[in-house]
């Protein structure tokens, strides 16, 4: 009897020297259409009428190649193979299915601490938390947060004064000094006069410090196109660091511009989108929202309680405030990725989107940083662009060492971090400055431990450690006490 016309051709293909040694191969099943064929021709790569068998499909080589490959007598370790957990072998693995598996246990264990905080406190948010009678009593601070554009006209005026040769350099210079440090006096002073709320009070120095450094850019930024402009016209030659269209005079459509803009650097001309997409706007605008009403479920569900429940952590027992502190590292941490998502991602694409702004690269994947000197490079990157073209690299240009170039970065930093929490809050306990400055420390010793251990992911550990279950509960403990401590000897 003659092989159906599947086994012959299957023998065919293996060719003649594996059919003759290899009988398993003929023995293959016949695909169920042909199983009732016994009518092939022995010449195996022929049908019935002498036409050549068509070429075999993906799926038979597939098979023919498993029947192949896991015979009784193929061998079943072929190579020396790490195990995927290993220490050698877990960073080249995919990690899909386990981060799916992280997903789900914090959605259940999550829901589980929703339902329970729920059943033993009620809904504690209320209409307050958005909109109350003393944030509308705040009127003092909504005149100056009102009035604040009148520093970028008069920095416009100081240029136009320049330009036209009407002052001299120094005399500029000093204009925008008394400028950037009336954008930060005015605002503290008025916030310190007036018993202001807390959020309305955070939301104006926060304001006044982004103008301040956008005022500080633009000035800088003018100033290095007036150097340029005169080298160029004796005759320097700066190639292709020098773009025509960032030579250009201060306007006042340009400064307005880069005052609404998503960006801290100043220069005539941006990067710009075609068109504006409303639908994605919308779209944006909705998830905002939602987090913005999840961050305030957190504080008051969460957060609220557990701080009001608590003690002063350098006063109070040492094992409490420990206890106090892990547990609120959890609610602070989705709160700050809550806030980072609807501020850099959602609001910042937002306002590029409506501007046609180009330039949207706001943060990196700071998730990653290996030592904190990388997260402050990663994390903000509209900040970190300021300070590396205003401070850093004037400073490496003054002749001054790398060290006391990045110290003064983080002491500038340092500075507008306590500004922006201590002035609201009426309290000056350089809680926030510490909290900077005491990350230069940290910096060198991630770097120790990635070198002692030989693993970079060491200085990762370090940094979600103290960033997050340490640096963050510790300073709203801290500054809550005293804010609460400070309003206890006033009401007496």
């Amino acid at each position: 009897m003659a092989p159906p016309p599947s086994m012959a051709a299957a023998s065919d293909r293996a060719g003649p020297d594996a059919g003759a040694g290899e009988p398993s191969l003929r023995l293959r099943r016949a695909p169920s259409a042909e199983a009732g064929d016994l009518a092939g021709d022995s010449s195996g790569g022929r049908r019935e009428n002498g036409d050549p068998h068509p070429p075999p499909n993906p799926q038979e080589r597939q098979q023919q190649h498993e029947m192949l490959y896991y015979r009784a007598s193929a061998p079943a370790h072929r190579r020396v193979k790490e195990s995927p957990l290993s220490s050698d072998a877990i960073f080249r693995q995919s990690h899909a299915g386990l981060l799916n598996l992280c997903i789900v246990v914090l959605i259940a264990v999550n829901s589980r601490l929703i339902i329970e905080n729920l059943m033993k406190y009620g809904l504690l948010i209320r209409a307050g938390f958005w909109f109350s009678a003393r944030s509308l009593g705040d009127w003092p601070l909504l005149m100056c947060c009102l009035t604040l554009p009148i520093f970028p006209l008069v920095a416009l005026m100081a240029e136009k004064l320049i330009r036209r040769k009407l002052i001299g350099e120094h005399v500029v210079i000093l204009l925008h000094i008394i400028i950037t440090t009336s954008v930060i006096v005015y605002p503290a002073v008025v916030i310190l006069k007036c018993d202001s709320a807390v959020l309305s009070g955070f939301v104006l120095m926060f304001l006044a410090s982004i103008m301040w450094m956008k005022l500080v850019s633009y000035a800088h930024t003018n100033y290095d196109i007036r150097v340029l402009s005169k080298s160029t016209e004796k005759g320097a030659a700066y190639g292709n660091y020098v773009d025509p269209e960032n030579m250009k005079d201060p306007t006042i459509k340009s400064l307005l511009y880069f005052m609404l803009a998503p960006t801290l650097c100043y220069q005539p001309t941006y990067p710009r989108t075609t068109c504006i997409r409303k639908g994605w706007v919308i779209r944006q605008l909705v998830k905002c929202l939602i987090f913005t009403g999840l961050m305030g479920f957190i504080i008051e569900q969460y957060i609220n309680p557990i701080v009001k429940n608590s003690k002063h952590p350098l006063k109070g027992n040492f094992l409490n405030a420990i206890e106090r502190v892990l547990k609120l590292s959890v609610p602070t941490l989705y709160v700050w990725l809550c806030m980072f998502y609807c501020f850099f991602h959602l609001w910042l694409n937002i306002l590029a989107e409506l501007l046609r702004f180009g330039d949207r690269e706001f943060y990196k994947d700071w998730w990653n940083a290996k030592t904190v000197e990388e997260y402050w490079r990663l994390w903000n990157m509209p900040v970190h662009k300021w300070i590396i073209r205003h401070i850093y690299f004037p400073c490496i240009r003054k002749g001054l060492p790398r060290g006391v170039a990045v110290l003064i970065s983080f002491l500038v930093s340092a500075v507008f971090h306590e500004i922006c929490v201590a002035v609201p809050c009426h309290i000056f306990k350089f809680w926030a400055f510490f909290g900077i400055m005491f990350q230069i420390p940290l910096v060198f010793l991630t770097r120790y431990l990635q070198d002692k251990f030989q693993n970079i992911m060491v200085g990762n550990m370090i940094f979600w450690f103290f960033f997050s279950i340490v640096g963050q509960p510790m300073c709203v403990l801290l500054y809550y006490h005293d804010v609460m401590n400070r309003q206890a000897q006033a009401s007496r």
